[in-house]
C-alpha cells in the first residue's frame, strides 16, 4: 500500500499567511536596501557604517527567514519573494540613515498590520509569534534615531569623524 504524505491541517489562518508572505518580501527588500547602503559606504571607506549596514542586511534576512519558517511550520505555504526597485544611489551618509529610519518605520507599520490581522481572526499562535517583531522594531527605530542624533550633534564635522562615532553593529 502506497502512502501519500499529506500536510496536516493548517494552524495558521490563510489571511495571516498572506500578510506574513508580504512581510517576507518587505524584509528581503530591506535586506537588499541595506546591502546597497553598505556598498555605498564601503566605496567611501566609511568603515563603521559599512559594517553596520552589512549587519543590518543580514539581520533583515534573518527576520524574513524566521517568518518563512514559521509559516511552513504552521502548515502554511511560505513564498520566496522577488525583490525589485532597490535604490543604489545616495547623496550622503545622512540621507542613508534617514532612509533607514523611514524603512524601519514602514516595516514597523507592516508588522502592526500583520499583528492586527492575526488578532482579528483569532490566530493566537501568529499573534504570539509577531510579538517578538513588535519589540524588535522598537529597538530598530530607536537605533536609527540615535544615529541621526549623532549627525545633529556633530554637524559640520568631517564625514570620517562622524563615521567613527557610529556603531559598527
Amino acid at each position: 500500500m502506497k502512502t501519500i504524505a499529506v500536510r496536516k491541517q493548517m494552524t495558521i489562518h490563510p489571511e495571516v499567511m498572506d500578510v506574513l508572505n508580504e512581510q517576507i518580501g518587505m524584509e528581503m527588500h530591506a535586506s537588499a536596501s541595506y546591502l546597497a547602503m553598505a556598498s555605498w559606504c564601503d566605496q567611501r571607506e566609511l568603515l563603521n557604517s559599512k559594517s553596520f549596514f552589512y549587519k543590518q542586511a543580514e539581520e533583515e534576512r534573518e527576520h524574513a527567514m524566521k517568518i518563512f519558517e514559521f509559516i511552513n511550520d504552521a502548515g502554511g505555504a511560505a513564498r520566496s519573494p522577488e525583490v525589485h526597485n532597490v535604490n543604489n544611489d545616495f547623496e550622503s551618509l545622512r540621507e542613508i540613515f534617514e532612509r533607514s529610519l523611514e524603512q524601519e518605520i514602514n516595516v514597523t507599520q507592516s508588522i502592526y498590520k500583520c499583528f492586527k490581522k492575526a488578532r482579528s481572526v483569532d490566530d493566537f499562535a501568529s499573534e504570539m509569534f509577531l510579538q517578538w517583531f513588535v519589540n524588535e522594531q522598537v529597538e530598530e527605530e530607536d537605533t536609527m534615531r540615535s544615529i541621526l542624533d549623532v549627525f545633529d550633534l556633530m554637524e559640520g564635522m568631517p564625514l570620517k569623524m562622524i563615521d567613527e562615532r557610529l556603531p559598527k553593529e
